[in-house]
């Protein structure tokens, strides 16, 4: 029944869009004098003809627009000469006089970016009037294969900085603009998406196990028309209190006036994993667990594992790696219907993407529906709705199971000889069989988004717009997780079954008013508004143990005769907001913009709960001066751009203000007692963190537009930072969250555009360069440092600072009385690792021998991006990279711990033994001492031919005798290639944390791809 009122709920909105275009062509004004011309508009260059092309007579209202063939006709009340104006994106505007029928109007594409409108903070602005920093992304990469659209902005932009969290299908990523600047708040970008804003954060239900999805991946990158990131405060001010970490506003696909399109896209492709760990054979485990047992115990001898002939009849033995990775196909199919007259315009689309994982037994799938949809039904009236529904469902990877397949010993089978899952590793350190893990734990993510805004805008008078905006993001998550008993992890407490639920919404509401005028050379924009904002989530989880049988799963709770206590969890917040922005330009030549934005959130303290958000920019266009052109004939444009700001940062939870409540049991007699006891010091002046930045830059623009660069410096300071400060113990508790400490980012941002060839051969090229350097200025008062797990947040060193030791070779024979000292070790031994003395005390401890030994911030990121066509060829591909971060490898930390007890990297067989006087590599010991040093801390630099995708359009004269208008074909790729001196799966990896950066803890491993697809419009 369901599926027969989504058929029925389709069939009526195409009835409404056949109606409204019936209804126009009737009510549409016929001319008084038949007279007629008919002509085709095509490429100055390539002399194809160009489609959707706007032909208007000139004083009148009336236009058409070409076919798919560039053909129009006018049936008009005008007389021949006719004068025309004829415009389309990327080509030159023209005006012409035409003096006969037939006619063919030749069109130049334009190299010029200035016209071209914008997406801006509540509105748009054409690119030469922006004062603030706005860069668009390529819309050539929007066209990438990737499940969820943050992807798509690697190597884009500068100063945009997007780091791989998982290779998880589905995963998300880590965005920093302009550096991170939070310790303990959020430091990912606010989306705001067709007007809404949001912030992706991913919410727990407490159920399951691995990395979540991330909830971006819940909106489908096929329907984004266009994506703009704010940088600096002069454009980031107007979102006030969410604007300090960047903001993406994403756009997405709207219809056109013109005839009706069906358009679909296609592609099926496999992916693989991008590289291997080298790990021991059964043979060389064998022998190393040998060597380590008899370092423990010599009295017991050489073969206390297995002995020789043993070793030569083992064969390879398992293949963890092999066993758990597998070539995964990767699915994604769009579908749309697109069109209008002048009065409505439409945009209908689907989309399924379906996405296995490099990880046997992981996916991703979704499957979603978008409607878009203006109208104005009235001369003064424009009214619109966006609205989507995506359900997506995924299977993930359970935590830890990259780090169980590189240290489950190759000796170890998968499979007991009676055919069950053999439990765990069989040696000293306990862990679970990961393919059994793998194969039979049941973790899923299930979720349904529903996203929509809608909006009516009213000419009160000639330039005065009065706007509502209405929306919201609803969100219902169900995660499932179930642990068979028999497998290692269920089978104590015969089979473990959880379920959880998150059910969020937002609503918003903006009410704005546009004021525009112009007199002589004096333009003036005028916006003022008030919005609100609220969101409020509810968890739910359950579980049982101990079932009598697995097959039913997690599907009845009931059956198990242990009941896990149950959880459930509720909280909100509001946000209300007033703002104002003004922008006044004289003569097109000096532009002022100033806005200010005051913010009132719940999420802090009673006498900290609004805050104020101003910014002032400032741009002079020197080549619209009378002398300019005269002067400096090759630069077509030259804007030279300043601004300040301030910005805001409340990611930092709920309630943290406040002295919450816990709940405690305590058994009284026989009976349980629930009490309940403060959980934190209340703060009433928790404030949000704020962000002052100062940008200054230039655009130019040189050679008739063919080489256009920008650049731009700028300073961050954000003080106030939110950090859980040490209190008195007398207090009752050991820390207070409060707004302590500042960190600055500072640093270059280039562009340059090129167009290289423009004729039946065009090459464009888009190069961007980005240098930041972060700082810790302060971490409260009197502190200096303190130590986070391995990094150390120190002031006047960045975040994302290594802490450890530092290796100093291996300890030889005949050392052991002189170096010993500096092992570690009580009984030093040749093969030890020696560690160097920091402190100089004239030994080694791991406590006092530390220092500062690398950083995850990178000297400078980069992007490559070209594009070619030539006779309906085209290729685009992306090269992007990182130089000068360090990684810290904890997989390669676990593999060169040489213990006997779990596999090994080949690095083994290097180390030092009675005949391998090794300086790199130590023995094989069976119980050592992990320590954390600069041997694990390695070089994270990397070039990456990121994506490729290469096409053949069929001509339009072949598709004549069909109703195909355009066909083409593709081959695209996904991280083909990768240049880098990493150890580990993949270069390009981070936690997401704020403090630890760039650590590679068994993270699940990046893929490349490789699809074929077909792209056609009808």
């Amino acid at each position: 029944m369901k599926k027969l009122g989504v058929l029925r709920y389709s069939i009526l909105i195409l009835f409404l869009i056949h109606s409204l275009n019936s209804l126009y062509a009737q009510i549409e004004p016929k001319p008084i004098i038949n007279a007629s011309l008919v002509g085709t508009v095509i490429d100055a260059s390539s002399k194809e003809p160009i489609e959707g092309v706007t032909v208007q007579l000139e004083a009148v209202t009336h236009s058409v627009k070409t076919d798919g063939n560039g053909r129009f006709q006018f049936v008009t009340g005008q007389k021949l000469p006719f004068t025309l104006i004829v415009s389309f994106v990327g080509y030159e505007k023209k005006r012409i006089v035409i003096n006969k029928s037939p006619t063919v109007i030749e069109l130049s594409p334009t190299t010029e970016d200035l016209d071209e409108v914008v997406v801006v903070g509540y509105g748009t602005q054409k690119r030469r009037d922006l004062t603030g920093s706005v860069a668009s992304l390529n819309e050539s990469l929007l066209k990438q294969n990737v499940s969820s659209l943050d992807q798509t902005l690697k190597g884009g932009i500068s100063g945009v900085q997007v780091t791989q969290t998982s290779g998880q299908p589905g995963g998300g990523v880590s965005i920093r603009i302009r550096g991170g600047a939070s310790i303990q708040g959020g430091n990912e970008p606010l989306y705001v998406i067709d007007g809404f804003p949001i912030y992706n954060q991913t919410e727990s239900t407490g159920v399951g196990s691995g990395t979540p999805v991330n909830p971006m991946s819940s909106i489908n990158p096929s329907d984004v028309e266009s994506i703009e990131v704010l940088k600096d405060a002069a454009a980031t001010a107007i979102y006030g209190s969410r604007g300090a970490n960047g903001v993406i506003l994403v756009t997405t696909k709207k219809g056109k006036a013109g005839r009706v399109q069906l358009s679909y896209d296609g592609s099926i492709g496999q992916q693989q994993v991008l590289k291997k760990i080298d790990v021991l054979t059964a043979p060389d485990f064998a022998i190393l667990r040998n060597e380590a047992l008899y370092d423990a115990y010599p009295n017991l001898g050489k073969f206390q594992y297995l002995t020789q002939d043993k070793i030569d009849q083992l064969g390879s033995g398992t293949n963890w790696q092999k066993e758990a990775f597998q070539n995964a196909q990767i699915t994604n199919h769009q579908l749309s219907l697109s069109g209008g007259a002048e009065q409505v315009q439409y945009f209908i689309g689907a989309n399924y993407f379906d996405q296995d994982g490099v990880i046997k037994n992981t996916d991703f799938k979704r499957l979603g529906f978008r409607s878009n949809i203006n109208a104005n039904p009235f001369k003064r009236l424009n009214v619109g709705a966006n609205f989507s529904i995506n359900r997506t469902t995924s299977q993930i990877a359970p935590s830890g199971i990259v780090n169980a397949l590189l240290i489950m010993p190759p000796t170890a089978t998968i499979y007991d000889a009676d055919g069950s899952y053999t439990l765990r590793n069989p040696f000293e350190n306990i862990f679970a069989n990961p393919i059994a893990t793998l194969k039979e734990t049941t973790n899923t993510s299930n979720a349904l988004r529903i996203l929509g805004t809608s909006f009516a805008q009213y000419d009160l008078i000639e330039g005065l717009q009065a706007k509502v905006l209405l929306g919201v993001d609803l969100n219902n998550r169900t995660d499932k997780f179930y642990l068979p008993s028999y497998i290692y992890e269920g089978a104590g407490n015969n089979g473990k079954a959880n379920l959880g639920n998150l059910d969020s919404y937002s609503w918003l509401n903006e009410n704005t008013l546009n004021y525009t005028t112009s007199f002589q050379d004096h333009h003036l924009n005028v916006l003022v508004g008030f919005t609100q904002q609220e969101a409020k989530n509810e968890t739910f989880n359950a579980g049982a143990e101990n079932f009598v049988t697995d097959d039913l799963l997690y599907n009845s709770l009931q059956s198990g005769s242990t009941l896990v206590r149950p959880n459930s969890d509720a909280y909100s917040w509001i946000l209300h907001s007033y703002l104002v922005r003004v922008n006044y330009n004289y003569a097109n030549k000096y532009y002022l913009s100033g806005s200010i934005r005051r913010d009132g959130s719940s999420r802090f303290g009673a006498d900290n709960k609004w805050g104020n958000f101003p910014s002032l920019a400032f741009s002079w266009r020197a080549s619209n001066e009378s002398f300019f052109k005269e002067a400096f004939p090759v630069v077509n444009d030259l804007k030279i751009r300043a601004s300040f700001g301030t910005t805001g940062n409340q990611e930092i939870g709920q309630y943290q203000s406040l002295s919450t409540l816990y709940n405690l049991n305590y058994l009284f007699g026989n009976k349980i007692v629930t009490g309940f006891a403060s959980q934190r010091i209340p703060n009433k002046n928790l404030g949000w963190e704020t962000t002052y930045q100062y940008d200054g830059g230039f655009d130019i623009s040189l050679f008739n537009s063919k080489l256009q660069f920008t650049l731009d410096y700028y300073y961050k300071k954000t003080t106030d930072l939110l950090l859980n400060v040490e209190i008195p113990w007398t207090s009752g508790y050991a820390s207070s969250l409060q707004n302590f400490g500042s960190v600055s980012n500072k640093g270059f941002e280039f562009g340059l555009k090129t167009r290289n060839l423009n004729g039946k051969f065009v090459w464009n090229t888009d190069v961007n360069f980005s240098f930041n350097r972060n700082q810790v200025l302060t971490i409260g008062t009197g502190a200096q440092s303190y130590i986070s797990g391995n990094y150390i947040i120190k002031v006047g060193e960045p975040l994302g600072t290594f802490y450890g030791t530092q290796i100093d070779g291996i300890l030889q024979k005949g050392e052991e009385s002189t170096k010993g000292l500096f092992t570690g070790n009580s009984i030093p031994k040749a093969g030890d690792r020696l560690y160097k003395d920091i402190d100089g005390d004239g030994k080694f401890t791991t406590a006092n021998d530390r220092g500062i030994i690398g950083n995850a911030q990178p000297d400078f990121i980069f992007g490559l991006t070209n594009t070619l066509s030539y006779r309906g060829f085209d290729l685009t591909f992306l090269i992007q990279g990182t130089v000068g971060n360090e990684l810290l490898n904890i997989n390669r930390q676990n593999l060169e711990m040489f213990t006997g007890q779990q596999n090994a990297s080949t690095d083994a067989l290097d180390r030092w033994t009675e005949t391998n006087a090794s300086q790199s590599y130590p023995r094989a010991k069976l119980d050592p001492a992990p320590i954390f040093s600069d041997q694990f801390v390695e070089n994270g630099s990397f070039v990456r031919l990121k994506s490729f995708q290469f096409g053949y359009t069929i001509p339009k004269h072949v598709l004549n005798a069909t109703r195909i208008s355009n066909l083409n074909v593709y081959l695209s790729g996904q991280n083909l290639l990768t240049w880098s001196k990493y150890k580990g799966f993949d270069p390009e990896v981070t936690s997401g944390s704020n403090v630890q950066i760039g650590t590679d803890s068994g993270i699940y491993p990046a893929s490349r791809s490789l699809t074929v697809g077909l792209s056609l419009t009808f």
